[in-house]
């Protein structure tokens, strides 16, 4: 579906993200941050365990943190990042057209603790494909709160020659290396042909009306 977006909206709770697996050390830690209400976050994204139902079918887990577990893989840069991006948790313009995303979850060091006030840039095309090589269109990076958590909401990215569907980050604990990798969409057929696709780093991903909703943990060393 394609909508026409008058920009960010108002704030909403960041949600606590659906789709995990059974219990471990960092489940338990994530049960303790969420005792604490999370701060409004900008973006106007659902929360997304509000509005997931019990009857929705079960979601493949992302990628997640546990004792001993790797960090999230790193994938290339690509020609089309720009530092210096602008603060923001909400990438939606005046003009912005595409099908509303809501990507949330939190950064986890290797010993499954959270980080805060982690960085995380983002950049992607737009519905067409076509990526903002002059501006900032699609492009901004936050910060994660103190219990490690962000939100980011955006829209659903075209796609371009040899490529699948995929989002562009930078992750970085404060004085920490910085991880550069891409997230993916699950049942997209282009992930069979992407010479770089890597289903580690694959969001949960459903669908909220118009909207699509997605989680995805990170894992990255130096915290």
């Amino acid at each position: 579906m394609t909508d026409e977006h008058p920009g960010a909206g108002a704030g909403a709770d960041a949600p606590e993200p659906f789709g995990r697996r059974s219990v471990s050390r960092k489940t338990l830690l994530k049960a303790a941050l969420i005792a604490v209400p999370m701060p409004a976050l900008l973006g106007s994204g659902v929360a997304l365990a509000r509005d997931h139902r019990p009857s929705d079918p079960p979601l493949t887990p992302t990628p997640y943190c546990d004792d001993g577990d790797d960090p999230t893989p790193p994938q290339t840069e690509g020609p089309y990042f720009k530092p210096d991006s602008p603060e923001r948790a909400s990438l939606l313009e005046p003009g912005t057209r595409g099908t509303r995303l809501t990507i949330s979850g939190y950064v986890f060091g290797l010993t499954c603790r959270p980080v805060a006030h982690a960085l995380l840039d983002f950049w992607q095309a737009d519905t067409a494909g076509a990526y903002d090589n002059t501006g900032f269109r699609l492009r901004g990076h936050q910060y994660t709160d103190a219990r490690g958590a962000f939100m980011l909401t955006t829209i659903v990215p075209g796609l371009y020659p040899s490529r699948t569907r995929h989002i562009h980050v930078k992750v970085q604990a404060p004085g920490g290396p910085i991880l550069t990798t891409q997230l993916y969409f699950p049942g997209e057929p282009r992930n069979n042909t992407d010479p770089i696709f890597n289903p580690a780093l694959l969001m949960n991903v459903r669908q909220a009306g118009p909207a699509k909703q997605a989680t995805f943990d990170f894992v990255i060393g130096g915290s």
